[in-house]
């Protein structure tokens, strides 16, 4: 079973390393999912190591996911940053519904208004995502603890200690990408070493994907992915598709009168923006279930492992 719990962990980094962009939802969603079985599977193992009631090795575990609360928490703040400008963006997706029925210079001013009140709203998440990730995440020190995984240290309490390192270890780096895609901030490295890439087991896999991080960040540096901005692909692409639409309106308005053309390229830019609209609402909302059901994980592994003392 601790074989397979290693195996799990390698394994999940592996898939995620090798899927799309790490700051797409769907990437997002793998490693919330990735971040909560293992925990579970660690929850399993404990009843099965025969460790000694109390002790050093369940402040080890209160202290980690203690860290993981506060992590989980700082990222769901994030998140309702995003749903908010999903609600600002839903207000100018209608607005561009009325003017393809009535393209009149009061519609065409209400689009304008409403796709302004959309930006605003995403440079006012933006500052306060990067105020939470100056405030909540970097005091959490998401760094990787680089003991060599054969260090002698590790086999402590029947081999807890090692399975509690390496969901130190994974978790560091899958809640970086779970900030690094909701939360604004400059992406950084989860080590400033990096893990040991001669080193056995999931610290290869990890050592993988943190390259794979750092790839991606260095591709966005300059661009609409600078430090400060929140690197979430689907956010970007429903802002993006928002002053498109603005563009189209603005030149349909300065056409005058009604033109085919011009409204076709208008209807199909708002059905951009409320498709993206439609994709980010729902990851969204996964994503912050994942994250509430990995905190209730939490709470009940607390108790049980104090339960578990206490008899």
């Amino acid at each position: 079973m601790v074989n397979a719990f290693f195996a799990t962990l390698a394994r999940g980094l592996d898939d995620l390393s090798g899927a799309g962009g790490l700051s797409s939802l769907p990437a997002l969603l793998r490693a919330a999912a990735l971040l909560r079985g293992l925990h579970s599977q660690l929850m399993v193992l404990v009843g099965q190591l025969h460790l000694p009631p109390g002790g050093r090795w369940l402040d080890e575990y209160m202290d980690e996911t203690a860290r993981l609360w506060d992590a989980c928490l700082a990222v769901k703040l994030g998140l309702a940053a995003v749903e908010r400008y999903c609600a600002a963006a839903s207000c100018a997706a209608a607005a561009l519904d009325d003017w393809l029925q009535d393209p009149s210079p009061l519609s065409t001013r209400q689009v304008m208004r409403a796709i302004s009140a959309s930006r605003r709203e995403a440079m006012a998440a933006e500052e306060e995502n990067r105020a939470l990730s100056e405030s909540r995440i970097a005091p959490l020190s998401l760094q990787l603890d680089e003991r060599r995984a054969a260090d002698a240290r590790l086999s402590g309490f029947n081999g807890f200690r090692g399975l509690l390192y390496a969901l130190h270890n994974a978790s560091s780096l899958l809640l970086l990408i779970l900030a690094g895609g909701a939360v604004a901030g400059s992406p950084r490295s989860p080590s400033d070493g990096g893990a040991d890439t001669n080193d056995d087991g999931f610290m290869s896999s990890i050592a993988t994907l943190q390259k794979r991080m750092a790839e991606e960040a260095a591709g966005d540096d300059g661009g609409d992915g600078a430090p400060g901005m929140i690197r979430m692909q689907e956010l970007r692409r429903a802002r993006a598709a928002a002053e498109a639409a603005r563009e189209e309106v603005e030149r349909a308005a300065a056409a005058g009168g009604k033109c085919a053309v011009l409204d076709g390229a208008v209807k199909d830019k708002a059905g951009e923006l409320k498709a993206w609209l439609e994709v980010l609402r729902a990851g969204t909302d996964g994503l912050a279930c994942q994250l509430d059901d990995f905190l209730d994980d939490i709470v009940e592994g607390r108790k049980e492992l104090s339960d578990l003392c206490s008899h």
